[in-house]
């Protein structure tokens, strides 16, 4: 039996993505069951691109919802969104107690023509959803360590940032790195600029070489010339790859618990075993 030991206090959270089936739904529900022995302050649910999972998102959340007792936060993407049918999600979601949004910019669906949608960028969401529902909702926004990969600059990518932070967000979820110097230098920015909400580091374990790197290469994080090659000679023997993933994930987020960072959000992957793993060497749980 797993007891939680989590002196820190840190917020702990976990992403998923919503299942297209109901055997998906059945093995979520028991990926979350063991999850919560973390205590997570939440459970993240995506948006596919354009809203091409919107209803699946809000099944999902609201199972979550009703059935654990773990908060669940729906994102939101304002690519191809217009302003009433946001308002009408977060109407929704207000009327089932959801508390918390994860609000982004979002990918644009392969094939789109036209019209983006009401929002170009992502603080426009949040100023939206601001206006619409006052402070009922906590916003996550996304913070990108290695700079999001269509920023202009290091300088307009935080430039970006400061423009949610102000347009009213809560805290903030990075993309997922494995350079701690490059969260660190980005929190050190934030700070000198003013911002102060907490950014918590996105965690993501390593299960697969092909499908991080095909990952990494659309999202713009690095993987590092050491690491990418030393995945690659394991590519062929999973539990050698795991393995040694598990010694690099548990190595980073050591180092970013010991430099002070307010909590780890993982990418789970609806998949429960890694991240447990991870949570048990940084003794966060214990058997």
């Amino acid at each position: 039996m797993l007891a939680i030991m989590n002196p820190q206090n840190l917020t702990l959270s976990c992403e998923f993505f919503p299942p297209r089936t109901e055997q998906g739904m059945i093995k979520l529900r028991q990926v979350r069951e063991q999850l919560q022995v973390l205590k997570p302050s939440y459970f993240s649910v995506t948006f596919g691109a354009g809203g091409s999972t919107q209803e699946k998102t809000f099944e999902t959340v609201v199972d979550i919802q009703q059935q654990s007792n773990v908060m669940a936060a729906p994102h939101l993407s304002c690519v191809a969104s217009t302003k009433e049918n946001i308002y009408e999600l977060l109407q929704a979601y207000q009327a089932k107690n959801i508390r918390r949004i994860v609000a982004l910019r979002g990918d644009t669906p392969s094939g789109l023509r036209g019209s983006l949608g009401d929002f170009n960028y992502a603080n426009e969401l949040v100023s939206f959803i601001r206006e619409s529902t006052g402070e009922h909702f906590h916003i996550e926004v996304a913070a990108y360590p290695e700079f999001h990969p269509q920023a202009r600059s290091a300088k307009a990518d935080l430039d970006f940032f400061q423009q949610k932070v102000e347009a009213g967000a809560n805290s903030a979820i990075t993309q997922y790195f494995y350079n701690a110097d490059a969260y660190f230098s980005f929190v050190e920015e934030c700070t000198r600029r003013g911002i102060n909400i907490p950014i918590i580091p996105g965690i993501m374990p390593i299960t697969n070489y092909t499908q991080l790197a095909r990952f990494s290469e659309t999202c713009g994080a690095e993987i590092p010339r050491w690491l990418r090659w030393r995945l690659q000679a394991l590519e062929d023997d999973k539990a050698s790859l795991q393995a040694f993933g598990l010694d690099v994930i548990t190595a980073l987020c050591e180092r970013l618990l010991a430099g002070g960072v307010p909590g780890l959000h993982f990418y789970s992957l609806n998949q429960a075993e890694l991240t447990l793993e991870i949570a048990k060497r940084l003794n966060l749980i214990k058997d």
